[in-house]
């Protein structure tokens, strides 16, 4: 069932259960990427013990390939993994029982050199733009569709594409080969520390396009079965969240000990990533389904079963929000 509460209902509703001895616990498991930014998260939520707090004790593996954590919950390795919710509308398709708990709004853009004088997109016609995650990356599809839309540019034939690995994309990028780089959000806010232009965001480009610009992409992954059989854990695991969230957004003492996860080159970058971070926290749980189906097609219309699978709408159930 999809509720609409806002977060800040949600963290009210923190420690809503009764205190539980360790022993009696449920316990969930989780799968990260180990260099993965919702490691921040889910360091502040165990080292202030908010899943105790909340009645269910979270176990953390890490993993050095996405692609290993998607298959630990296929197989049931795992309880929980991070992914973004048109990866679970496509396996939903597949038959997979897979439900999505919003997490993050933040997705990448496009920056330029300090000293391009760039001033929309069209300005990167004939130039050559780095591209983190190949063809499908769904940044550089929405802005594909944005680019065609607005300025009736063809982004593919008009400009040149290097694609690589986000650390690559960086490199390149700081190094002043590209025009332009697309790239997931932490990396380009350590483009931005070292002086280099956010030219267009993705949620702007998403609103041009009729989409929500709020919709919240990533999220935690889990098998229905698993809310099922634990549906208090998994009340915890979102009230556990929000109050990380909560403390990340407000204090900035909360971060000194996530520096070391963060690996930030100096104090201005430690500073851009704490407010790429904080600008990524969804206001709301709420998800906008008209919107979200007509992004799931537009998806299908630019990248194919290659991207979404045999998802044609947007599999009902995915978006799960208990009531609290």
């Amino acid at each position: 069932m999809l509720l609409k509460p806002t977060f800040a209902a949600t963290a009210a509703l923190m420690i809503w259960t009764t205190p539980l001895l360790a022993e009696d616990m449920p316990s969930l498991r989780i799968s990260l990427l180990e260099s993965g930014t919702v490691n921040w998260e889910i360091t502040t939520i165990t080292e202030n013990e908010l899943d105790a707090q909340n009645g269910f004790d979270l176990e953390v593996s890490k993993r050095p390939r996405g692609e290993d954590s998607d298959a630990a919950l296929e197989n049931g390795d795992t309880d929980i993994i991070v992914s973004d919710w048109l990866w679970v509308a496509r396996q939903r398709a597949a038959g997979h029982d897979f439900v999505f708990i919003p997490y993050s709004k933040a997705i990448g853009g496009v920056v330029v050199p300090a000293d391009s004088e760039a001033e929309d997109i069209t300005d990167l016609a004939d130039g050559k733009i780095g591209i983190a995650g190949g063809e499908l990356d769904k940044s550089w599809l929405l802005l594909q569709a944005y680019a065609q839309k607005e300025f009736g540019m063809d982004l593919v034939g008009q400009t040149q594409q290097v694609y690589g690995s986000p650390p690559e994309i960086l490199e390149q990028a700081l190094a002043g080969d590209l025009d332009g780089a697309i790239n997931y959000w932490h990396f380009l806010a350590r483009m931005v520390a070292d002086g280099q232009k956010v030219l267009i965001d993705v949620a702007t480009a998403a609103e041009a396009l009729g989409l929500d610009p709020d919709m919240p992409y990533l999220g935690y992954v889990l098998r229905e079965e698993t809310v099922e059989k634990h549906p208090d854990a998994v009340k915890g695991l979102i009230a556990a969240s929000r109050a990380a969230k909560d403390m990340l957004a407000n204090d900035d003492a909360a971060w000194e000990p996530l520096r070391p996860l963060m690996n930030a080159a100096d104090d201005a970058e430690f500073e851009t990533l704490i407010e790429g971070f904080r600008l990524g926290i969804p206001e709301t749980l709420e998800v906008d389904l008209d919107s979200a189906d007509k992004t799931l097609k537009l998806m299908r219309d630019l990248g194919g079963e290659a991207l979404v699978g045999k998802a044609t709408e947007l599999p009902e159930g995915m978006f799960y929000m208990p009531e609290m």
